[in-house]
């Protein structure tokens, strides 16, 4: 393997019947030491049953169903007579730098919580699935892959908990009810290319937990190191690439960082990555380790967060809703 800017952490012994405590142990050191340095690394064997392949193939399962079928799975912010606010499908916007498209699910079996019901975006609203004759298989597989996702997500949280110095068990309290989402998206090529869109996903941070991410062999995604620069994260076949975001980042009592990051538009050509937002759930109350901030209700950071994500702003006298995401003029983005 070349020589990556990025930490690469083997999780091989996870795959094992009975791994043993030295394999936990180092695995908890590296991934505590990769956090503590760069906020990112590398996951290679990851224990999941689905190859990249098949991951991206789901992703264009969905995108290539008609634009029409897909509004009728868009966020209420994108179509006013839809009923689904959280979850679902959300629409390119053109004039930006976020020129994506996505579908976003959550859990199999949404929590029971009236009270988040009743807020105007609902964080334990159901999915929603274009019929089956659209996407053949793609609920089945999908939620298939956010099960295995979850899965890894926990082992990796107690390996944290172990770097961070506390029993393998001192998250747990996060797997209830959580809110993880999964998901697909598409960034569509421009064509001919546009100077103007130097990026499709402008620089931030992630705001929760721990983020795991597929991203295709056309690449793009660049991390800012700790002495300012960007630095290009490149494919890896068949590796996972995991960050943490400000939360997780808090509750480390400053020890990980959630570190910047951005995606380069690629010329001519589409991009596809599959991201996997581990969410504690709606009521689950977060502290840092050292118990010397004030506990936050993870529902309400996310509604707090919600106002500078562009897929849930206000675009009822917006006209940026691509209709044909194949391609994009450069025009559309200037």
């Amino acid at each position: 393997m070349p020589e990556l800017p990025l930490p690469v952490i083997d999780l091989s012994p996870l795959s094992l019947p009975d791994v043993d405590h030295a394999s936990i142990n180092k695995l908890a050191t590296e991934l505590g030491k990769a956090f503590e340095s760069d906020g990112f690394a590398y996951l290679i064997n990851v224990p999941l049953t689905f190859s990249h392949d098949h991951v991206f193939n789901l992703a264009k399962d969905f995108f290539q169903i008609p634009q029409a079928e897909k509004l009728r799975l868009a966020k209420k912010t994108f179509e006013r007579n839809n009923k689904n606010t959280y979850r679902g499908y959300f629409p390119a916007q053109t004039g930006s730098d976020n020129l994506k498209e996505g579908f976003e699910v959550g859990p199999l079996v949404s929590p029971t919580a009236p009270e988040w019901a009743r807020r105007k975006v609902d964080l334990t609203e159901v999915n929603v699935w274009p019929p089956e004759p659209l996407a053949s298989g793609l609920r089945k597989d999908t939620e298939q892959l956010y099960t295995e996702l979850q899965d890894l997500s926990s082992r990796l949280l107690s390996l944290l908990a172990m770097a961070l110095g506390k029993e393998p068990s001192y998250f747990d309290h996060y797997l209830k009810g959580s809110i993880s989402t999964l998901r697909y998206l598409h960034y569509p090529a421009i064509n001919p290319p546009s100077p103007q869109q130097e990026l499709c996903c402008t620089p931030h941070t992630d705001s929760g937990i721990l983020t795991l991410l597929h991203q295709d062999a056309t690449g793009g995604l660049e991390v800012l190191s700790p002495d300012g620069r960007w630095i290009a994260a490149p494919y890896v076949p068949q590796s996972i690439v995991v960050n943490i975001g400000d939360l997780m980042a808090r509750v480390s009592g400053g020890r990980f960082r959630a570190t910047y990051h951005r995606v380069r538009s690629s010329p001519s050509k589409e991009r596809y990555s599959v991201p996997f937002f581990f969410e504690p759930g709606v009521d689950c109350a977060i502290q840092s380790v050292n118990g010397d901030d004030n506990l936050i209700v993870y529902g309400e950071h996310v509604l707090a967060k919600m106002k500078e994500w562009v897929e849930f702003q206000d675009l009822e006298k917006s006209s940026a809703v691509v209709e044909h995401i194949t391609e994009i003029k450069p025009e559309e983005v200037q």
